[in-house]
């Protein structure tokens, strides 16, 4: 990507506040609206699925890998957070730049696919659970009304349009510096769903009925063993995918102030967003489990183990949607910049792909609108034919964790650091990866066996809670 040269060092003091070192507006990031963006992409519809995880691998080995998740997770995004700025102090501005600087044009090309396709994915799979979501509230109120033995099923396709409709409002911010205010009030609603959640769970143990768990793999007699074997691996892919926001970290590291260093600061933020994500993970996944036992719903706000008190579960959920509302746009984001800077490059003279135009207090860009447009469009359609929640989050998962929360950052750090080749850190360095591999492989094999399970059974645009 072209660096701009900081035209504004022979300006004096008036344009060295207005712009930082690379020419663009300066940044005003810093740890607190870091770690918010950091959590709003952590702590997404990936929260929503542990318990069912928990009832596929038991307490001990669903505790142990939700752990080693969050460690792996943690320890390469401090690696990658020194990748922001090149040797030269020059700034990478995204993932795949840092990439390219480090590690070359043939390993770039196969980060933008994987980055592109975690965060298409990602985008598609909060719409799905948006629209869970939304019909769990009718649901929920219909349970109250008329009993917990009525099936009040409902069609998703009409939450389904309903959430396209406001992202394709809220896809018009134009760029990652917007989206601070909406990055703290999605934080605040993950708390809310999760807290709210933990409560519910405390109050099913407290009422008794004690379901039944297991400390190792849970003994399901109505599944087959390879169907057993599938749902296990399914479960590590959803827990995978529950810390699936490396694709971004080096876009909401390029927000921060350059003082203190932004790799200081960002490492900060990782530790706090890491942190608190986890242990929400932690508390609802092992209580949810406490609450439900082996038999636990695939989303445990929207299977229904919880009916009373209807307003509280009905709160839960409209967290839930108000939270993915905005993390929707915090993990887009960095897909619509490449679309855009790829279209300013390749035609820089085109009103249609340049121009801003105000309408009122608004400034709108054409280009932006229609693809942003589009693309949610595109991204609700693709929803309404695969509404598969677990299954899909498992591959989306499965598929990306490894190439962009182990790989890419320990061969960039072995780059930057200048491990030498067959030493012990670079042996323990790529035995780590290639054991992330094959978790990896294995998980994807799960989550495809899910999907194919549930397309046979499935009827074209026919979603139903």
């Amino acid at each position: 990507m072209h660096k701009q040269e900081p035209f504004f060092l022979e300006k004096g003091s008036e344009a060295n506040q207005e712009f930082d070192d690379d020419g663009r507006p300066r940044r005003t990031g810093t740890w607190m609206s870091a770690s918010a963006h950091i959590i709003t992409a952590v702590v997404g519809s990936g929260v929503l699925s542990l318990t069912w995880c928990l009832g596929q691998l038991g307490w001990i080995l669903g505790t142990l890998l939700l752990l080693v998740f969050a460690v792996i997770s943690w320890f390469t995004c401090i690696l990658l957070t020194n990748c922001y700025r090149s040797p030269d102090a020059t700034r990478n501005y995204n993932y795949m730049q840092a990439v390219k600087a480090n590690l070359g044009g043939l390993k770039y090309k196969f980060c933008g696919i994987a980055q592109y396709e975690t965060l298409v994915g990602v985008s598609i799979g909060y719409t799905i659970t948006s629209s869970i979501s939304m019909a769990a509230i009718k649901r929920s109120s219909c349970f109250h009304r008329y009993g917990h033995d009525m099936g009040c099923h409902t069609s998703n396709n009409s939450y389904l349009l309903t959430f396209a409709a406001i992202e394709i409002i809220l896809s018009q911010i134009p760029n990652f510096h917007k989206l601070s205010f909406l990055s703290i009030v999605a934080t605040v609603m993950s708390f809310a769903y999760s807290t709210i959640g933990v409560g519910l769970s405390i109050a099913k143990i407290a009422g008794g009925g004690h379901p039944k768990t297991s400390l190792g793999i849970p003994a399901k007699e109505d599944l087959s063993s390879t169907d057993k074997l599938w749902n296990i691996f399914c479960a590590i892919g959803d827990i995978a995918f529950a810390y699936s926001f490396c694709a971004i970290l080096i876009e909401i590291q390029d927000t921060l102030k350059s003082s203190p260093p932004e790799k200081k600061v960002m490492k900060t933020a990782t530790t706090i967003g890491i942190s608190a994500s986890t242990s929400f993970y932690m508390l609802c996944g092992l209580l949810g489990y406490a609450a439900f036992g082996n038999d636990a719903p695939g989303n445990y706000l929207t299977g229904f183990g919880f009916y009373e008190p209807f307003w509280l579960v009905d709160i839960g959920n409209l967290c839930v949607v108000i939270h993915l509302l905005g993390a929707y746009q915090v993990v887009v984001q960095p897909f619509f910049a490449f679309v855009e800077n790829w279209c300013h490059r390749k035609w820089p003279e085109s009103e249609f792909v340049n121009k801003e135009h105000s309408i009122g207090a608004f400034r709108i860009n054409l280009l932006r609108l229609i693809w942003r447009s589009t693309y949610v469009i595109l991204a609700t359609l693709v929803a309404m034919i695969f509404p598969f929640f677990n299954a899909f989050l498992a591959l989306i998962g499965s598929t990306t964790f490894w190439p962009l929360t182990v790989y890419f950052p320990i061969e960039m750090y072995i780059s930057q650091a200048k491990i030498r080749r067959n030493s012990f850190t670079w042996i323990w360095l790529k035995a780590l990866s290639l054991v992330c591999l094959l978790v990896s492989l294995l998980a994807a094999a799960g989550s495809i066996c899910g999907l194919v399970a549930s397309i046979q059974t499935f009827e074209l645009f026919q979603s139903v809670s």
